[in-house]
C-alpha cells in the first residue's frame, strides 16, 4: 500500500514540471482578452443580409472555440470589427451539349477584420480571410443561392476564429 501511494505521488510531481496547460493558447496580443463584443460587419457588396450572415456565423465559430466569451460592446475588453470588401462569382463548369449555359458556379467571399482594444482603441490584430465554395445549378436557384451564402460564411468563420483563438 505504501509503495502503490509513494508510486502515485512521485507520478503526479513528475506530470506538474512537464510544460504543459490545460486550456486555450491565444495569440500573444489577445491573452489578456477574455470579454469580445463582435457587432455587425460591414458589407460593401451588393449581396442583401450576408453582413448579418457572415457576423453570426464567426461569432458561433468563436463560441464553439470557447477563448471569448461574447458581450456587448459596453461589456467588452475588445472588439472584433469586419468588412466584407468582394463576393465574385464565376463559372466552374458548363453543361456538357451546350458550354455558354454554366452548371455549376464557384464563388469566392473576402472579408478584412481587425481587433481593437475597447478603451484605448489600441489596434490588436489585423487580418484577412477568404472563403471559396462551388453551387451546382438546381431548379430552386434561390434555395442554392442562399445554401452557397451560408457555406462561404461557414468557410470564411473558421479561419477567422482560428487566428483570434488559436497562438500556434
Amino acid at each position: 500500500m505504501k509503495q502503490t501511494l509513494f508510486l502515485l505521488a512521485f507520478c503526479l510531481l513528475l506530470t506538474g514540471c512537464a510544460g504543459y496547460s490545460l486550456g486555450n493558447q491565444k495569440p500573444v496580443q489577445l491573452r489578456h482578452i477574455t470579454k469580445l463584443a463582435v457587432p455587425a460587419f460591414e458589407n460593401l457588396t451588393l449581396e442583401p443580409r450576408l453582413a448579418v450572415l457572415v457576423t453570426n456565423t464567426i461569432i458561433k465559430q468563436l463560441q464553439n472555440h470557447g477563448s471569448y466569451q461574447i458581450v456587448a460592446r459596453r461589456d467588452a475588453e475588445a472588439v472584433l470589427e469586419g468588412k466584407i470588401q468582394n463576393i465574385q462569382r464565376a463559372q466552374f463548369r458548363s453543361d456538357r451539349n451546350n458550354i455558354l449555359r454554366t452548371s455549376q458556379i464557384q464563388a469566392t467571399l473576402l472579408c478584412d477584420f481587425t481587433v481593437k482594444e475597447s478603451g484605448s482603441g489600441k489596434l490588436l490584430r489585423t487580418g484577412t480571410s477568404s472563403a471559396i465554395s462551388n453551387m451546382i445549378i438546381d431548379a430552386n436557384m434561390q434555395l442554392s443561392e442562399t445554401q452557397l451564402l451560408e457555406d462561404l460564411a461557414q468557410q470564411l468563420a473558421f479561419p477567422v476564429a482560428d487566428e483570434l483563438s488559436e497562438g500556434w
